[in-house]
């Protein structure tokens, strides 16, 4: 038997629970798990459900379509290791991460290729078999150097593009190809210290508490729907590049929690926020 992930959203009404059940039981499918939530204040549901069973698609999202608010939108596919590329710069910490959780089979997707501005992470890209393209931002106008960037992610195609640590400002051209397919990681400090060094600014000014925040990535930079964050505590023990070490251990645990929740279909885009099951 095959499974398959079915996401709902539409605007709320009584009875939608019954209705989504009751077209699937017709069809001879099993509900393996499944999770629901209102948004009381804009009257919006949301549904996930993981079926199990033989499935037409086209024929279940129309007969799903027909007992649903007009308004819903329906997500119905099978669940598989999505494509994915990752996009670094320098920093290993995060990319590393990936990768390794992708050679110990943790990770429910198939890495297609690694994209770099810089061609320092190479090695570590190729000993776990995986293609590195280093495309030279030297002398390149911005848009210049993302259409050459897009060249090579067209070649693949992948569902959803991560920047492990992938220091360059992407342009809303560059956004539009990929929308809502994008996760970018990021530390907590924004917008109190922002530019080189965050962590030296940080502790210059005695911060306590040292986070991490992963997020789609839209028009904003990083102001974009949050997936996961996470903090930890730090104290005056702390010099800048021991909040700097602390600082890469959440990033890229978060990075890699919110990469686990977009691989598994689990989130929702709602605005500018997400809901997550």
């Amino acid at each position: 038997m095959s499974q398959y992930i079915l996401k709902i959203d539409c605007s709320d009404e009584k009875g939608l629970i019954y209705r989504i059940a009751d077209v699937i039981a017709k069809n001879d499918l099993n509900i393996e798990k499944n999770h629901e939530f209102v948004d009381q204040e804009n009257q919006k549901f949301f549904f996930r459900a993981r079926l199990i069973g033989n499935i037409d698609t086209v024929a279940l999202k129309s007969q799903l379509a027909e007992v649903l608010p007009s308004d819903a939108n329906i997500y119905l596919g099978a669940r598989r290791a999505k494509n994915i590329v990752l996009m670094a710069t320098k920093e290993s910490h995060c990319l590393g991460d990936i990768l390794l959780k992708n050679y110990s089979g943790e990770l429910f997707a198939n890495i297609q290729a690694v994209i770099s501005n810089h061609d320092v992470l190479r090695e570590l890209s190729e000993k776990f078999e995986i293609p590195y393209f280093y495309v030279s931002a030297e002398n390149l106008e911005r848009r210049a150097h993302e259409e050459k960037v897009l060249t090579i992610l067209s070649e693949f195609n992948p569902d959803l593009i991560v920047l492990a640590k992938y220091m360059r400002i992407l342009s809303s051209d560059f956004v539009k190809h990929y929308e809502n397919r994008i996760i970018n990681i990021h530390h907590s400090f924004l917008p109190a210290f922002i530019g080189a060094n965050p962590y030296k600014q940080a502790y210059q000014r005695g911060v306590k508490i040292i986070g991490a925040t992963a997020h789609f990535v839209n028009d904003n930079l990083d102001e974009g729907p949050i997936i996961a964050q996470d903090v930890i505590h730090v104290n005056h023990e702390y010099d800048w590049r021991a909040m700097q070490r602390a600082g890469r251990n959440v990033e890229k645990v978060v990075l890699s929690n919110a990469l686990d929740l977009a691989l598994e279909d689990r989130i929702f885009i709602y605005g500018n926020r997400t809901i997550i099951f």
